[in-house]
């Protein structure tokens, strides 16, 4: 570990670790026992107990989500161990959990326990497709989740659940202005008749953005009525509506020289992004006896237009995908009395219509500030370069079994068999179509009419001993896979000649998919001294990773299953109430994630080399005063520390990572009426989300948010 890893890993814990050695026994009272969580839902997709539960799940409870106000989802993701969520535009984000910082989709988003999104559509920015800051909780399964899941859940799921709605009257109001242009709405309300209960929730957002043509806004909805049915069934129907209108597509880079003297820099004005997205699900549950069967119809439908900024210096392009989804999940589950015995049955169907449309453009470009820049100022249309549709289709029985050979250990597997269709039907000329634009020729190839497969099947295999009432551990063994993406299958890379870019189209097709084994061991546990904490160590191996790349034979893009790649890391939480109305919560993570072995071409290879925007650390520290419980109020002061990471995979720069602090609080008026705030990047310091070299080896970097200031209120009836 270099020294500056050392010290960023050093502080946060030496700190948590002082701290805990000084906390009376008498502070204990109960926030040991709401910090650890006892029951989650996304590792079998119902209750069950996290002691017995062979993963890592971390849970951020309702009451934490509304307390911190979050304006973008890594705001409240950031506390999870090993997790980190950057802010790439608005709302829109990248991930990483035991995953290098990508785009690339291999991790899977839920709402209720529902796909957000279907397979062949992925989204890496569908969290903010979910209402989150009115959520009702948000589990993070961290590993692979294929044996219950299937493709996708690679480097983690995230559970977002909806509110519950109350039994009485409630109406619940916030307001909020800050920096920038900061305003938000928050509406929610409901009441509970009989055997029926309703909420709704509505959350108006408007930013103008720090950085210039940044301004986002968004509108979202959720309903949801839950209806008891008889003594043993009962019936939830959510339906949740989001909008955004972004004028930036993504992360803004810019040069170094811009990142440091003129940040709110913009080089690509012009481009957008609009998302409609809609979800409908009613889950129908009946237990009896020893029995539980459960029926989850469900609808979707998204839709996003977009220019991407990220493509603007080598394909410059504006494109619409859209797809409707029509699932069904089942599953029945059987308890036996002998070794508590537990048989979960399931089938999961999903077949998602969809397609896409694509049109070149031509721009216009003015100098940058910096000599190394330039600004993408207009555009015009040019020829539509695809036009198909493509029909998703994936049936996925599965198996999961529990047992208790003892008090103690429990002993968990699981086995899902996935089946993956894609039909498609290309509506243009199956030829090349060459286009003419500002950045030279580029041909664009097409596959004819196909459908392509894909059967995979997927074990687990765990065990949970508790080694006294407060101390369990456990061991896991996953495989995972990830089926390509339409837009990896079907819209190949743009080529400089006809040939090559027929080429590229038949390539895509024989992509295969993304598989690992992960191998994982942890405790997780409480003291009467008021401490909880958890700590995992990991071993993921994945293969046939798919990969974009510049051909430097050539200069085309290509995508291709590329090799090995290694990831293993520890990731610590621990929480403790260090005095009377003070509490100290730290979450760190260190990671490696290396190629072992990666070739592009035949001459990129860069076997043995640490993969970019993946820093090994990763931290968040905070230290809450709540008197009294929070009854009067709260003050948190937090620590956010990113180390240092490599700008490109063949490690030549890199980024040197940054600390942050930010100041949240929360004071009653009266009983119904609060004022809340906060100051992010409270020392106003100069950094980047992330950075990447430029393929002529310029050092790129999205610009951290300044110092931003907001101030609400929230009324309660």
């Amino acid at each position: 570990m270099p020294p500056t890893a050392i010290d960023r890993i050093g502080r946060p814990l030496l700190l948590s670790l002082a701290c805990l050695l000084s906390i009376p026994t008498a502070s204990a009272n109960q926030d040991a026992a709401q910090t650890l969580p006892e029951v989650t839902v996304t590792g079998t997709r119902e209750g069950a107990r996290l002691s017995e539960t062979p993963a890592t799940v971390d849970v951020i409870k309702e009451q934490e989500i509304q307390a911190q106000h979050p304006t973008h989802p890594g705001d409240i993701l950031g506390q999870v161990p090993g997790v980190w969520i950057n802010k790439a535009g608005g709302e829109g984000h990248m991930t990483m959990i035991r995953q290098p910082l990508t785009t690339n989709p291999v991790y899977l988003y839920l709402e209720d326990g529902i796909p957000t999104r279907s397979t062949g559509f992925f989204n890496h920015n569908a969290l903010y497709e979910v209402n989150l800051p009115m959520s009702g909780g948000i589990e993070v399964n961290k590993g692979p989740g294929t044996s219950l899941y299937g493709s996708d859940a690679i480097g983690g799921v995230i559970n977002v659940q909806t509110r519950k709605p109350p039994t009485t009257p409630e109406v619940e109001a916030s307001g909020e202005v800050g920096s920038y242009g900061w305003k938000r709405l928050l509406l929610t309300g409901g009441n509970g008749i009989g055997n029926h209960a309703i909420r709704g929730d509505l959350n108006l957002t408007h930013t103008d953005g720090w950085i210039d043509k940044t301004a986002f806004d968004r509108q979202s909805g959720t309903l949801r009525w839950d209806q008891a049915i008889g003594d043993n069934a009962f019936l939830k129907t959510t339906a949740t509506y989001s909008n955004i209108d972004q004028e930036s597509s993504g992360s803004a880079n810019v040069t170094k020289d811009d990142l440091h003297n003129n940040p709110t820099r913009n080089y690509s004005p012009i481009t957008f992004r609009k998302v409609q997205a809609f979800r409908l699900s009613s889950a129908y549950e009946q237990e009896s006896g020893d029995s539980l069967i459960s029926i989850a119809p469900y609808f979707r439908h998204d839709n996003m237009d977009i220019m991407p900024s990220w493509s603007m210096s080598y394909d410059q392009t504006i494109y619409d995908t859209f797809n409707d989804s029509y699932g069904l999940m089942l599953k029945y589950r059987r308890d036996f009395q002998p070794w508590r015995t537990r048989i979960i049955l399931g089938l999961d169907v999903d077949h998602s219509p969809g397609g896409r449309e694509e049109q070149s453009i031509i721009t216009t470009v003015s100098p940058g500030t910096s000599g190394d820049s330039i600004v993408y100022s207009s555009y015009s249309n040019g020829p539509r370069i695809y036009e198909y549709d493509v029909t998703y289709r994936g049936i996925s029985p599965y198996l999961h079994g529990e047992f208790s050979p003892n008090e103690r250990l429990r002993v968990t597997a699981g086995l899902r068999y996935d089946t993956i269709r894609y039909a498609y039907d290309n509506k243009m000329a199956a030829v090349p179509i060459a286009v003419d634009t500002t950045i030279g020729t580029k041909v664009y190839g097409h596959a004819e009419d196909t459908s392509v497969d894909f059967a995979h099947l997927s074990p687990k295999l765990g065990a949970t001993y508790a080694i006294t009432d407060n101390l369990s551990g456990f061991v896991a063994y996953n495989h995972a896979f990830r089926a390509p993406s339409e837009g990896q299958l079907f819209r190949p890379s743009a080529s400089s000649s006809d040939d090559l870019a027929q080429a590229a189209a038949r390539a895509a097709l024989s992509l295969k998919p993304v598989k690992v084994d992960s191998y994982e061991v942890g405790v997780r546990g409480k003291s009467g001294g008021g401490i909880d904490y958890e700590l995992s160590l990991y071993y993921m191996q994945k293969s046939d990773d798919v990969v974009s790349y510049l051909d430097p034979a050539d200069g085309v893009r290509r995508v291709t299953n590329a090799g090995e790649t290694s990831h293993k890391g520890i990731e610590v939480g621990v929480g403790a109430a260090i005095a009377e109305d003070w509490r100290l919560r730290t979450a760190l993570s260190y990671a490696k994630h290396t190629f072992e072995q990666w070739r592009e071409s035949a001459t990129v290879v860069y076997d043995g080399k640490e993969m970019d925007k993946a820093p090994r650390v990763v931290g968040n520290t905070s230290l809450r005063y709540a008197p009294d419980q929070g009854q009067k109020g709260q003050l948190t002061l937090e620590w956010v520390t990113l180390g240092s990471y490599w700008l490109d995979p063949a490690n030549t720069k890199k980024y040197s990572g940054h600390d942050l602090f930010n100041l949240r609080g929360s004071y009653p008026i009266t009983k119904e009426l609060d004022l809340f705030g906060s100051v992010t990047n409270l020392l106003d310091k100069r950094y980047a989300e992330t950075g990447q070299l430029s393929y002529g080896g310029n050092e790129l970097y999205a610009p951290g948010m300044p110092r931003m200031a907001f101030v609400g209120l929230q009324a309660k009836w």
